[in-house]
């Protein structure tokens, strides 16, 4: 005959008793977790004289808005766009980069910064010229960031250089600095 290692332990049989005192315990435990809750959350209202953050503002869109290029019978074409607070001042500004949607060739681009209607206008607006159309340039690497809109600009050396042949590469880099956008070179761009 073999012997259990392991002695007989009394609660390893089950008995009414056992299943009355686990019960009792159980409902213990819930009444005493209805009865212990945590405080009700309250939101901190601000002091007399707080100031709130500014709302969030969406970026105003182009579409609708009348560019000063003139493309005659064709439509304005927006290429890119891209937004940021470029003056600090809180709310979005929106870049677009736009041409005559002429079907060939390659026209050139016109840069303009767009804001959003002060005062109830919700109609955006051009506030700024980047690049005029008349400058005979085609924008390309256009990104806004950190408060200041760069693109890589191609152009012309001449009158006498067809408009499918661009031979001038340079860097470009706009900044809000005392009321207007400064235009310089970014570090490290070289021109070719």
């Amino acid at each position: 005959m073999q012997q259990s290692v392991v002695p007989e332990l009394a609660h390893t049989h089950t008995s009414p008793i056992h299943w009355l005192a686990t019960a009792t315990a159980l409902a213990g435990v819930v009444a005493l977790s209805s009865v212990l809750q945590p405080g009700s959350a309250t939101a901190a209202q601000p002091g007399p004289g707080a100031k709130s953050a500014p709302a969030a503002t969406a970026p105003p869109d182009p579409a609708g808005v009348t560019f000063p290029i003139e493309c005659g019978p064709v439509k304005v074409l927006v290429q890119k766009k891209a937004s940021g607070d470029l003056d600090g001042d809180g709310s979005p500004e929106t870049v677009a980069v736009v041409r005559c949607d002429a079907g060939i060739g390659t026209p050139p681009n016109g840069v303009y910064v767009l804001t959003q209607g002060g005062s109830g206008a919700k109609k955006p607006r051009v506030v700024a010229t980047l690049i005029d159309p008349k400058d005979r340039l085609n924008v390309t690497d256009f990104a806004v960031r950190d408060g200041a809109v760069t693109a890589t600009l191609l152009g012309y050396s001449s009158a006498d250089v067809p408009s499918c042949c661009p031979d001038v590469k340079e860097q470009a880099k706009w900044q809000w600095k005392n009321g207007t956008f400064i235009r310089s070179t970014p570090s490290g761009a070289q021109n070719a």
